[in-house]
């Protein structure tokens, strides 16, 4: 099994990298916050990996921190979910708003995931619901102002999980006012 890589950036492609290890160079499929982490082209990086052996291919997964590895483990671990959906959720959400959503039972907010129907979100939250609370992660969906926003977006009558889904599509910059993001927020609940 190879825990780990250490090696030179050689090449960036969409949703994996070139590592290159000692004499060899390795492709390495990544979420996108993990190889944004990556820094650029001839940088030193290191990466927590899984290795997924079958019979006709060994395909390397890299992640930045332990906790990501260990919640694509997780991940992977419940029927229905492979290591495309596991990598598609650690991309879609940062690591506190997934492990949130699982811990809520956010069904909704998972399902936007793309490859992630409703039933395999709900699968999801049963399966993982109490494993996810091994986690060492701040348990914070809702940072700042966004918990007006939300309680602004439910008195106009949305439900709760469809205002926390519209607030973690906001881009993250502190500089918003709570109208603006308000603004966006009704935006991207009309688009629906």
């Amino acid at each position: 099994m190879i825990a780990a890589i250490h090696g030179v950036l050689e090449r960036r492609l969409t949703g994996a990298a070139h590592v290159r290890a000692g004499g060899f160079t390795l492709m390495v499929h990544l979420s996108t916050s993990s190889l944004a982490s990556l820094g650029d082209t001839g940088a030193e990086v290191h990466l927590h990996t899984y290795l997924q052996m079958r019979e006709d291919s060994l395909t390397l997964y890299g992640f930045a921190t332990p906790k990501e590895l260990e919640l694509f483990v997780m991940l992977t671990s419940v029927s229905g979910v492979g290591p495309r959906i596991g990598l598609a959720l650690l991309s879609a959400l940062s690591l506190d708003q997934l492990v949130s959503a699982l811990l809520q039972g956010n069904a909704d907010l998972l399902a936007r995931v793309p490859g992630v129907g409703r039933r395999l979100a709900g699968r999801l939250s049963v399966e993982l619901k109490d494993k996810v609370t091994s986690l060492p992660v701040e348990i914070n969906l809702l940072p700042g102002n966004d918990s007006v926003v939300v309680s602004a977006l439910t008195n106009l009558g949305y439900s709760q999980s469809e205002a926390t889904a519209a607030i973690s599509t906001l881009p993250p910059d502190p500089s918003l006012s709570t109208e603006e993001k308000l603004r966006q927020a009704l935006q991207h609940l009309a688009r629906r």
